[in-house]
């Protein structure tokens, strides 16, 4: 089996200067490829001149993270893609797990490893932390992280696990299971295209595993930080559209409930001093209502939607009921 590894980059010199070297060094395994979107910067002169073994493949626009991964994963042979975020250090033998569990475990077809935290290597980090799930609503939680709750790694969760999302930050799949899936959601642009992307490949009944023993660190926000609004508009319009395009059940009863849990969430956000999140959420609906006739189409073509939650709502769970980890639940 061959894996791609594909780092995604624009206008990231520094992170390459910063991440690439442990990807070179530690993916023996692997074809190493940057797919560039459209950089200003002098990422691919720095890179032809000190990785001449890295390939590059330069996009014509900044697409972000759907449309550039898209186009670029086009253009690359493997029997397995690992998406890599450009801030990810990645340790000694990383590959060797995720090899050996595509290879002997047939019904394994997207995998997420351990992803800790870059800057404090003994937590766990926010995005896909020990593997995602979500709740009835579409909000998503981490074994190791629940909101802004995230956990010290301590063993707890050194299994090989059945999850429902996979991190984008390092996401490993299988090429003809992408192809299947036609990729990413281009109208996501970015944040919670893999949410969509793992939701939909459920849905056609696909697997998806983590795998402990395949450790990496990610800085997390080094492209867009939690402190930008358009961070805060981006989740919340996207998990409103993966939602209605995969979810089973009622939907106007889902988005109903939707409008008042992110209405209370704006509220918070003002209470906090925070109005520009507030508009933000507000921004967010308006976009997803001028969306909503073509994702009601897309959620027509989904003919067996599965159940998709464990638990009925985890911001009750966390707010009112005071579980924080996800060992409470």
């Amino acid at each position: 089996m061959n894996i791609a590894v594909v780092i995604l980059n624009w206008n990231g010199k520094k992170l390459l200067e910063q991440f690439l070297p442990s990807v070179v060094n530690y993916s023996q395994e692997a074809d190493i490829y940057i797919a560039d979107n459209a950089s200003t910067d002098d990422s691919i002169a720095y890179i032809k001149q000190t990785f001449p073994s890295v390939s590059i493949i330069q996009n014509k626009e900044n697409g972000g993270y759907a449309k550039g991964y898209n186009d670029a994963l086009k253009q690359i042979n493997g029997d397995i893609f690992c998406l890599l975020n450009s801030d990810i250090e990645v340790t000694k033998n990383w590959l060797k797990p995720i090899l050996s569990r595509f290879k002997n475990h047939k019904e394994t077809d997207i995998i997420q490893p351990k992803i800790l935290d870059y800057k404090n290597k003994q937590y766990f980090e926010y995005a896909g932390a020990a593997g995602g799930f979500i709740d009835q609503y579409g909000y998503p939680y981490c074994r190791g992280r629940i909101f802004n709750t995230v956990e010290a790694d301590y063993g707890q969760y050194d299994d090989n696990s059945q999850i429902f999302w996979a991190s984008g930050a390092c996401l490993f799949i299988k090429k003809r299971v992408f192809e299947h899936l036609n990729g990413f959601d281009e109208s996501f642009f970015a944040h919670m295209e893999e949410i969509d992307l793992c939701w939909r490949a459920i849905n056609k009944g696909y697997h998806i595993w983590y795998i402990h023993d395949s450790v990496v660190y990610h800085v997390g926000g080094a492209t867009l930080n939690d402190q930008n609004p358009k961070k805060t508009f981006l989740n919340f319009r996207n998990s409103l559209f993966t939602l209605t395009k995969n979810a089973r059940g009622l939907l106007f009863k889902l988005i109903l409930i939707r409008l008042i849990l992110d209405g209370v969430a704006g509220l918070k956000f003002l209470f906090n001093l925070k109005p520009k999140h507030t508009l933000a959420i507000i921004k967010a609906h308006f976009s997803f209502y001028s969306h909503f006739p073509k994702l009601l189409k897309q959620r027509h073509t989904v003919k067996n939607k599965k159940k998709y939650y464990n638990r009925t709502s985890i911001i009750v769970d966390y707010f009112v009921n005071n579980k924080r980890k996800y060992s409470d639940l």
